[in-house]
């Protein structure tokens, strides 16, 4: 979502036309409002064994409770004894091990280690990445369980709030903000203002109504079309460069309208204002189980990219969130949270835990 844009999570609730588009949520709940926080509780992850960055175990449960639009989720890493690890620098991206073992903790720069907090934004409106729990303000989702899990491995409490999506890395830009973790697409363009260190890969696809008898396939289908999408995402910077290519080659323009969440992108398309809709895959997946065969998904997923976890540029933050990755990938914590929100297609090996790894 945002800048070029990010692939996210989508929760809808359609009452304008007296139909529960989404209703549930994998294991913790489903969609809600638009604000709230989830609060996890403080604990340690360790790790042990040799040869590799952990071979243990790390706990991730804890139970959402409201707090003043926050969530926080804190807890203490412990240093994977005798585990071959990172060199605390963008090296580490290459998973090579030299010397003695560091812990994520030990590579949190100093000045961050005091803070010993972290304010992580996210726009829970972009199920199954991250949404509001119905009938709470708690924020829940695989981004948010994610936090928990990072909190414990870097050794700092992480306080997650919602924000807009556009809004995040302008945050992160100014100070407001210390992560963002909201499903973005790690580019180029992003790059030039935050770091990312990629958690996940996925692609965009398109949804209708299921009564709707056309055919998409591809961004040259959309040629004519009106495309809802949500303001600041990698879909809304997609279908603009479509229409551009449609009236380049004498089509008519691709009719984009946008929309402040996801949910009023979803409702365009149920209340007949856009013809599709455009998101990421996983999102749109998540919607479709949702939605009470209100939706389905037409023609083949677009442009497979990485996600990213977004930092401040260059405050070093980067190698110790990129050594937590990899140690949750190595003791299991990883695809247990993934496989929990029906993402474990769009989970990648340690090798690919990367920072700045954008393809376009």
């Amino acid at each position: 979502m945002n800048g070029p844009s990010r692939l996210k999570l989508v929760i809808t609730t359609i009452t304008a036309i007296g139909a529960t588009v989404l209703a549930g949520c994998a294991s913790s709940g489903s969609a809600g409002g638009s604000s709230g926080s989830a609060s996890a509780p403080s604990g340690s992850a360790s790790a042990s064994g040799s040869g590799s960055a952990a071979s243990g175990s790390a706990s991730t449960s804890g139970s959402g409770s409201a707090a003043s639009g926050s969530a926080s989720t804190s807890g203490s890493g412990s240093a994977a004894s005798g585990s071959a690890s990172a060199s605390g620098s963008a090296s580490q991206a290459s998973g090579s091990s030299s010397g003695s073992a560091q812990s994520p903790a030990d590579l949190v720069p100093a000045a961050i280690k005091a803070k010993g907090t972290l304010t992580v934004a996210t726009d829970a409106t972009y199920a199954p990445n991250e949404f509001i729990k119905p009938g709470s303000s708690t924020i829940v989702g695989l981004d948010p369980d994610l936090s928990v899990a990072l909190g414990k491995q870097l050794g700092l409490t992480l306080n997650m709030v919602n924000a807009g999506f556009d809004t995040i890395i302008p945050g992160l830009q100014s100070g407001k903000y210390d992560m963002g973790l909201s499903a973005y697409t790690d580019t180029k363009a992003r790059e030039k203002v935050v770091d990312f260190v990629v958690y996940y890969k996925t692609g965009e696809s398109f949804f209708v109504n299921s009564s709707d008898t056309k055919t998409y396939n591809g961004l040259d289908s959309l040629c004519g079309v009106k495309v809802s999408v949500e303001k600041g995402t990698t879909e809304e910077t997609d279908a603009t460069n479509q229409s551009k290519k449609c009236v380049a080659d004498g089509k008519a323009k691709v009719d984009v309208l946008s929309f402040g969440d996801q949910n009023g992108a979803n409702l365009a398309v149920s209340s007949g204002r856009a013809d599709l809709g455009f998101a990421d895959s996983q999102v749109v997946g998540y919607m479709l189980t949702q939605s009470n065969g209100q939706f389905k998904e037409v023609g083949d997923p677009v442009n497979v990219t990485p996600s990213g976890i977004a930092l401040p540029k260059d405050n070093g933050m980067a190698p110790a969130v990129q050594a937590a990755l990899k140690n949750l990938i190595a003791d299991g914590t990883y695809a247990t949270i993934f496989k929990k929100w029906g993402m474990g297609t769009n989970m990648i090996p340690a090798s690919e835990v990367k920072i700045n790894a954008a393809i376009s």
